[in-house]
């Protein structure tokens, strides 16, 4: 019950994601990604920007064929592809992330990491530390969407990416993480 109670509570600290359009990278230009989703004009942004970038991060990992999630690399990430995206403003988000470079700082191996470990871990760290539990999923989040073949940003479906993912740990606590990542689906389907 209290696994279910700390999923509920994920879900529940997505409300910025939830209310983002789905957004395809491969027509979401850097220029609008810069000044219509990061940085809008009016008061009510579209997406979180942290998470935001933390899906693309996890989904640029996917992209690279890495297994690994590097723990202190978000702001190099997010200063690369700002940067792309300032020298390149006509390129899609889908162009430009293979262009930047991935610092592999503190790297840790998903084929390593079993599930029951990762959602253990996990669900301590939505109770002691919910903001950060909430950005980590979001990166795991962008690593499966890549993985199953998508190119698509939908943050009304990280819940059910959250449930799925929770549900394919819970059949398989012994399997990596990265095994239940490429496995795990949504309620939406990818196209």
């Amino acid at each position: 019950m209290k696994v279910f109670g700390a999923v509920v509570l994920m879900v529940c600290l997505f409300p910025c994601v939830g209310r983002a359009d789905e957004l395809n990278l491969a027509t979401l230009t850097c220029s609008k990604y810069q000044n219509e989703i990061l940085n809008p004009s009016g008061s009510s942004p579209k997406v979180d920007s942290i998470n935001m970038v933390m899906w693309l991060f996890g989904f640029a990992v996917a992209q690279s064929g890495a297994h690994v999630m590097y723990g202190d690399a978000l702001p190099s990430f997010g200063f690369g592809l700002d940067n792309e995206c300032k020298n390149n403003p006509r390129e899609s988000l889908l162009e430009a992330l293979p262009n930047v470079k991935l610092n592999n700082a503190n790297p840790m191996d998903l084929t390593m990491l079993d599930c029951a470990t990762f959602e253990s871990r996990h669900v301590a760290s939505a109770r002691s530390d919910a903001e950060s539990a909430a950005t980590i999923m979001m990166w795991l989040f962008g690593y499966a969407v890549e993985k199953s073949g998508s190119h698509l940003f939908d943050g009304a479906s990280v819940g059910d990416f959250a449930a799925a993912l929770k549900a394919q740990c819970a059949k398989h606590p012994e399997g990596s993480l990265y095994d239940a990542l490429s496995t795990v689906k949504t309620s939406k389907p990818w196209k």
